[in-house]
């Protein structure tokens, strides 16, 4: 029995997602249950489930003809290329996951502390006082930077200006649902948003490849694409994971430390306790990753038909958790509206936190966007006094493949006075 799902035509069962996805499936989980099918337009129906417990069975196929690379495929191939970890499947996924994972382990990942908190604290300089102003956009700043320099390896000020002008439209035009599920006959069209996007991937692969190219010549350094190129990857192979770090380590960090402002700001006893009690301070950084997960799904294309409770998922079809739906779960996490750090200060973690996915393709850039999110809010709250224009919670609004505040974190900002010393 296949699991069920609204009778809605496909292209307005489309429509209801990208106007509302967070208010769709809890819609449909209440009338369907933890197991429901969604028909969106050029892609084949995608199972949702709701719990941990049903998302680790989805996991699991990840060693029997899973595929999470084919899931994402449509929408971020042409962004990320043909050799990225997070379009390729199999044998060449796991050559590529074996070359990234030492450089981004946690142990090699806290190096970048110290050069995270300068690059934070000079861009926090910039900011306005006293008027209101979206947070997420100079935490988007921060975290391209942190890209550019720490991953990227690029210093020259001319080719940062550069890039901070063409990555966030890269981005922005690259993630539109209509760029990415535009039919292969329409591609390369000379006008709208798809022309500008391949302008722009253009341009930025220009810089990419020269920088390649210049520095094979150089001894390897310690940036992610020194690392790289000490490694059997071709040019275009390095291209691919240097865009892929940008695309899952810049607009979703940014992102997450928007809803963490945005829900410290208005749980002021829990602010309260920050920026120094450093055990705190992460299990805020996970709680807010909980109540309000950046990425909505990890998807796998079902290599083979998946028993799911008395569903049976067909093959070809995609499954998958709805992370905000299973990070609700009250028997993971009680009481699961409520932002209550002390949750993650209280005995081992649950397998139902999975804001970097989960199973063998768990995020490898996670220890990376952790450390950032913990020292970029540290900075913060080290030198400014935020505040919120409007008390009332900021809705989540489907953006690309995140789940952005809809107003983007509206704070204003006061110095502090006097200064937090560390």
């Amino acid at each position: 029995m296949i699991p069920p799902g609204p009778r809605l035509p496909s292209p307005l069962q489309t429509a209801w997602f990208t106007r509302d996805a967070p208010g769709m499936l809890e819609r449909l989980h209440r009338r369907y249950g933890p197991v429901f099918t969604v028909r969106f337009t050029g892609i084949p129906p995608e199972v949702y489930v709701a719990t941990g417990e049903l998302a680790e069975q989805v996991f699991r196929t990840d060693q029997s003809g899973g595929q999470a690379g084919a899931a994402r495929r449509d929408f971020l191939e042409h962004m990320v290329g043909a050799h990225s970890v997070l379009t390729l499947d199999g044998d060449p996924w796991w050559r590529h996951r074996k070359l990234l994972n030492p450089p981004l382990r946690a142990k090699q990942v806290a190096g970048y502390r110290d050069d995270i908190a300068a690059i934070a604290a000079a861009k926090i300089a910039t900011w306005p006082l006293d008027r209101p102003f979206a947070l997420r956009d100079r935490m988007q700043e921060i975290t391209l930077e942190i890209i550019i320099r720490l991953i990227f390896g690029i210093s020259d000020a001319g080719r940062v200006a550069q890039l901070h002008r063409l990555l966030p439209g890269l981005i922005e035009d690259g993630g539109s649902v209509l760029v990415a599920l535009l039919p292969e006959r329409l591609r390369g069209l000379p006008f709208g948003k798809e022309a500008r996007f391949v302008r722009r991937r253009a341009e930025v692969d220009a810089i990419l490849f020269d920088e390649i190219r210049r520095r094979r010549g150089e001894p390897g350094g310690t940036d992610m694409l020194g690392r790289l190129l000490e490694t059997e990857l071709a040019d275009q192979e390095i291209r691919d994971e240097l865009i892929t770090m940008l695309i899952a380590g810049h607009e979703t960090t940014a992102t997450g430390l928007a809803w963490a402002f945005e829900r410290l700001l208005r749980t002021p006893e829990v602010l309260d306790r920050l920026p120094d009690d450093e055990a705190y301070l992460e299990a805020v950084v996970k709680e807010v990753l909980r109540i309000r997960p950046v990425v909505y799904e990890a998807p796998r294309m079902l290599g083979e038909p998946l028993q799911l409770g008395p569903y049976e998922v067909p093959a070809g079809w995609l499954a998958g958790p709805f992370i905000p739906l299973v990070h609700h779960d009250p028997a993971a996490f009680p009481e699961p509206g409520e932002f209550r750090p002390e949750r993650f200060l209280d005995g081992p973690q649950s397998r139902a936190w999975m804001p970097f996915g989960g199973g063998r393709r768990f995020c490898v850039g996670a220890q990376l966007a952790l450390l950032e999110m913990r020292v970029i809010i540290q900075e913060v709250l080290h030198r400014l006094e935020l505040a919120a224009p409007d008390q009332a919670p900021e809705a989540r609004r489907l953006k690309n493949v995140t789940l952005s505040p809809a107003r983007l974190t509206r704070v204003i900002a006061r110095a502090r006075t006097p200064a937090r010393t560390r």
